[in-house]
């Protein structure tokens, strides 16, 4: 695995690549959600497949971004204080000043902030559970450390498991009819009275932590070839999982369509990030970025000094994407729309974040 001055080149590549296919998703999304009332509005068939094909592609963002920070991360090499303390000033402190800036600019509710992320800025969810998995990794790395291959794997297919609930909770419905407490199927323990059940803590952004693991440890780099004979499969059923699983849950079959917002939830069921689609397809694009480890120039002077500035970018990247996207929006064809919002959003965000970044002492705690 090559590195430069400790620092492995893929991961760098597959930040910037999760960054972007961020933007993807946050562009594709006014085309299925009318954020203004909260309801799920698919104009045409032809927006409906290309949402579709678009999640299939991007939706492996999230889980890519936790599998490259805890991919080195994991198990602890430092004390537990001073890790802690290195990841609060990181990402931490960046996160509260732009939730503000978002409550301010969108005239949001700032106490909200007292108990989550704020509402004006959606995005930010990934900051807290991103700190959760951090508070984890303490309690886990003795675990880690002394784990066989048999043992992780195991895990790793309870997870899997897991990852099944999405759609066990459609088929409790189905199977069972009402559920006892209201509209929400509850599975193995949970119910009204407790939100934990059996298998609350090995399920979760938990999964991609343990499977960075594994790939770091038992999977020795693959020639182009066997990387290439595993990771398509893998994709491939992937996509075809959230895609088609997206389209056949479009309400009434056709379009157009507008529904309220549970029904946007409700059609999301595929692509819910910790669902067996994504998974699949998170391993299948990890194993690929994996072996791009060209660390020239281009390397450099591009690529890591964006990757470095790749939370920034995830931070602030709102500011442009949202009112270029209401600008193209009906201008070009929704699929060039998508990326030409996403591509201005990612470049756009990217230089900014760059730039503050380079600002003495200031820039670390905006831009982590």
């Amino acid at each position: 695995m090559k590195e430069l001055n400790s620092r492995v080149v893929f991961l760098d590549y597959l930040r910037l690549a999760a960054c972007f296919m961020v933007m993807i998703i946050h562009a594709a999304e006014p085309y299925y959600i009318d954020f203004a009332n909260g309801d799920l509005r698919i104009a045409s068939g032809s927006d409906a497949v290309w949402v579709c094909v678009y999640e299939g592609l991007a939706r492996s963002c999230v889980p890519l971004f936790v599998m490259a920070s805890c991919y080195l991360l994991f198990p602890l090499k430092v004390e537990t204080g001073r890790f802690l303390r290195r990841r609060a000033s990181r990402i931490l402190i960046p996160f509260f000043i732009w939730s503000l800036f978002y409550v301010w600019h969108f005239n949001g509710n700032i106490k909200e902030m007292f108990f989550n992320f704020p509402m004006a800025a959606g995005h930010l969810w990934f900051v807290p559970m991103l700190f959760g998995l951090y508070l984890l990794m303490p309690l886990l790395s003795p675990w880690a450390e002394r784990a066989g291959k048999r043992e992780i794997r195991m895990w790793i297919g309870v997870w899997l498991f897991t990852a099944l609930f999405p759609y066990l909770r459609r088929i409790s419905l189905a199977f069972v009819g009402d559920p006892s407490f209201g509209s929400v199927a509850y599975l193995w323990g949970e119910c009204p009275w407790n939100g934990f059940g059996a298998f609350q803590y090995v399920s979760g952004f938990f999964g991609y932590m343990l499977i960075a693991l594994y790939i770091r440890r038992f999977i020795p780099l693959l020639s182009w070839r066997r990387t290439l004979s595993v990771a398509i499969p893998l994709f491939a059923a992937g996509f075809a999982v959230m895609a088609f699983g997206l389209y056949f849950r479009i309400p009434g079959g056709g379009c157009p369509v507008r529904e309220p917002y549970a029904a946007a939830v409700d059609f999301e069921m595929s692509i819910e990030y910790c669902s067996v689609g994504v998974a699949a397809a998170v391993v299948g694009l990890f194993l690929v970025i994996r072996k791009f480890t060209a660390d020239g120039a281009f390397y450099r002077r591009v690529i890591l000094p964006l990757s470095e500035a790749s939370y920034g970018t995830y931070l602030i990247h709102m500011i442009a994407l949202a009112p270029v996207s209401a600008a193209l929006k009906g201008v070009l064809p929704m699929p060039l729309a998508v990326m030409a919002v996403a591509s201005i959003a990612f470049v756009s965000s990217s230089l900014v974040s760059f730039a503050v970044r380079k600002i003495p002492f200031v820039g670390k705690y905006l831009m982590g």
